[in-house]
């Protein structure tokens, strides 16, 4: 399939946040430029990031602090997606939340019974206030047989300064205690894919996903049959994709010089 092929298809884009579209807190060069043009070519972009620490007006707030404001409706967070998950499998059902302010009260809008005893469901999410009150009552409702669930699998979240475990450390530190693992929602996953689909009314063949993450970014892709971009402004250099079983549709310096392939 040639590169312009590839896109013949598809309707929107889903990119990728931090290393894609932005670097800290620096849109990197060209990328608003090539969303804001996406309109024009009768296509469209939503924002998605696995961070569900964060909601959607948060990420609202610093995109607009970089000088590209847009509506809530173009953020996509794992949380949205967990929620819709929760509803659609375990309707009515209790949930034990290991999560910040911001997630928590996203899952007490969406109208979730949340407990701290003896819960239906325990979820995961990327909780920056955790304590060890929260992990020992965690392990012992997960190892009690609670359906377990996490918002995302990534291990490590990029900080100013580095970086700090992710939920995908935790998922690693209840394995280790319980010996269970859980049933993931955001991407690389197949329930993400159902949510965007069912959200924007389309197929998968209408998507593209665009990102700097091999293992979810375009695994979300690989593993689905969806045209998938690399683009190497994040943490995955040419060399990484070269020698990993996980293949993008191609590679790209900028998600900027995605435009050539689309006029």
């Amino acid at each position: 399939m040639s590169r312009a092929k590839l896109f013949e298809k598809t309707k929107y884009f889903i990119v990728d946040m931090d290393g894609t579209f932005y670097l800290s807190d620096t849109i990197i060069e060209g990328s608003a430029d090539f969303l804001r043009s996406l309109s024009d070519m009768g296509m469209d972009f939503f924002f998605f990031t696995n961070n569900s620490s964060n909601n959607t007006a948060v990420c609202c707030e610093r995109l607009a602090k970089m000088g590209f404001p847009v509506g809530e409706e173009k953020i996509i967070v794992s949380t949205q997606v967990t929620i819709d998950y929760i509803k659609r499998n375990y309707s009515g059902m209790s949930v034990y939340l290991l999560g910040n302010e911001r997630m928590t009260n996203d899952f007490i809008i969406s109208g979730i019974n949340l407990t701290h005893e003896k819960p239906d469901l325990v979820v995961l999410g990327f909780d920056t206030t955790l304590t060890y009150e929260k992990i020992r009552r965690a392990a012992n409702f997960i190892a009690d047989g609670a359906i377990y669930i996490a918002t995302h699998p990534d291990i490590n979240c990029p900080v100013k300064g580095g970086f700090m475990p992710d939920t995908g450390s935790m998922i690693e530190l209840f394995a280790a205690s319980t010996g269970k693992r859980p049933i993931v929602t955001g991407k690389p996953m197949t329930a993400t894919v159902d949510y965007i689909t069912n959200l924007l009314g389309c197929g998968r063949d209408e998507l593209c996903f665009v990102g700097d993450r091999l293992e979810t970014d375009i695994a979300i892709g690989f593993n689905h049959g969806i045209p998938c971009v690399l683009v190497l402004t994040g943490v995955t250099s040419m060399q990484e994709h070269e020698n990993s079983k996980i293949k993008a549709d191609f590679v790209v310096p900028s998600i900027s010089c995605l435009k050539d392939y689309l006029i």
